[in-house]
């Protein structure tokens, strides 16, 4: 037992020196995980923080299914933490601590009961942290990570809840549309025919976040919601697939709600509908993504602006995106892609001359973390081209791209076996 204990220590230590070094490789330098985060708040490493002004708890939420818990903790700066569970066999409680934090009035504790998680609770554990202390069920296993601007730290949690526990339809936005006004069915036993029951249909952006904007005054948002409304319709209409849209008006929804929807409604496939932007006016075309780490920086800068925030940012969630993949349908999530992508450009390129295929890539994007189904980003055109702005703020351009993505969706539902 020791030997094997021995082995599975070295194995690892080789793991994480591959990691580095490829880290290392990547055009976006890696920086340290959120455990030395924030250098504006984090200056002092033995601890003492009593200089430095306090980061604020100022909001705890949670998303649930049967198997799957996210929460999501909301500070008003950037600060570090640590996480660990106090007794390994018992495993039903998660301490996050967090450093040089105070509580503020509306920050309270939640009781969930959903069966998988129990309750969250907060309290001051002395002059430097807080700590919220996460009761659960059964567990898995746990993930932990930071989202940003705002600073989040996020918990998602893994295990064996109770069977038909409630959805949360209270927490999905734009009710009645996107759940229709009714209790979303179980899945029933899938098909040959009917392996994809249920989709998320996800239009980037939205609120105050309008996302690229372009020459003209097109914005992001606005492109994004039109093309995923087509597709929406098309998809119940022609494929005959339940659809949850994340948003049907012009609101905003944080990027961590977005995969916990797809998740928390236990849907089959997630697509989130994007217009890229560039620097280069020129540069103009289709492309798809899945997540992954960013190959080169023109994906990390395009993940950047995705994600609402900076490369430094983008380069922390790279560190850590090993651990985050675990559950993430990679390989599926990359034929998804593949067969969008071929069917999009297709598409267009009958209709419209001129359009360029910027193939499937990959990269790091917030809106795909903890997706636990094939999930993928597509960037429909660019803003930043006067062309393909005007394209893209013509109806029929949004038809043909939302054709196109159909005809994706249904090859790559006609290439699954059993």
């Amino acid at each position: 037992m020791q030997n094997d204990i021995s082995k599975l220590l070295l194995a690892r230590r080789a793991f994480v020196k591959n990691i580095s070094m490829l880290l290392a490789s990547l055009m976006v330098p890696s920086i340290a995980f959120a455990s030395k985060s924030s250098k504006k708040n984090n200056k002092n490493e033995d601890g003492n923080s009593q200089a430095l002004v306090p980061a604020h708890v100022t909001e705890i939420r949670h998303w649930s299914n049967p198997s799957y818990t996210r929460l999501s903790i909301t500070l008003n700066q950037e600060t570090s933490y640590k996480h660990r569970m106090p007794d390994a066999k018992a495993s039903n409680q998660i301490y996050i601590d967090i450093r040089n934090a105070a509580l503020v009035a509306g920050a309270t504790d939640i009781s969930v009961g959903d069966g998988l998680l129990k309750s969250a609770r907060l309290s001051k554990l002395n002059a430097d942290w807080v700590r919220l202390v996460v009761n659960v069920e059964i567990l898995k296993k746990y993930e932990i990570f930071p989202f940003y601007d705002p600073y989040r730290i996020i918990l998602d949690i893994h295990g064996e809840g109770r069977a038909g526990i409630a959805k949360n339809e209270d927490n999905i936005h734009d009710r009645p549309s996107a759940v229709e006004e009714k209790k979303l069915e179980p899945k029933r036993e899938r098909t040959k025919q009917g392996k994809i029951r249920r989709i998320v249909i996800d239009p980037g952006h939205g609120g105050k976040d309008p996302g690229a904007v372009g020459a003209n005054g097109t914005m992001e948002k606005e492109v994004a919601l039109a093309i995923g409304t087509k597709l929406a319709e098309k998809i119940k209409r022609e494929l005959g697939i339940e659809v949850v849209m994340t948003r049907t008006t012009d609101v905003f929804i944080p990027l961590q709600e977005r995969t916990s929807i797809a998740n928390k409604v236990e849907a089959d496939m997630f697509i989130s509908i994007h217009a890229n932007a560039s620097p280069n006016k020129s540069t103009a075309g289709i492309e798809s993504y899945y997540l992954n780490l960013a190959k080169t920086d023109k994906v990390a800068q395009l993940a950047a602006h995705e994600n609402g925030t900076s490369l430094e940012k983008v380069s922390t969630l790279q560190a850590i995106l090993f651990d985050l993949m675990a559950n993430y349908k990679l390989n599926d999530s990359a034929h998804l892609a593949d067969e969008v992508q071929r069917a999009l450009y297709k598409k267009v390129t009958s209709k419209y001359q001129g359009s360029k295929n910027l193939g499937v890539k990959q990269g790091p994007f917030f809106v795909l973390v903890g997706a636990t189904m094939p999930s993928i980003l597509v960037e429909t055109a660019f803003l930043s081209n006067e062309m393909e702005e005007a394209r893209l703020s013509d109806q029929l351009y949004q038809e043909t791209t939302a054709d196109g993505i159909l005809k994706g969706i249904g090859s790559y539902i006609m290439s699954l076996k059993g």
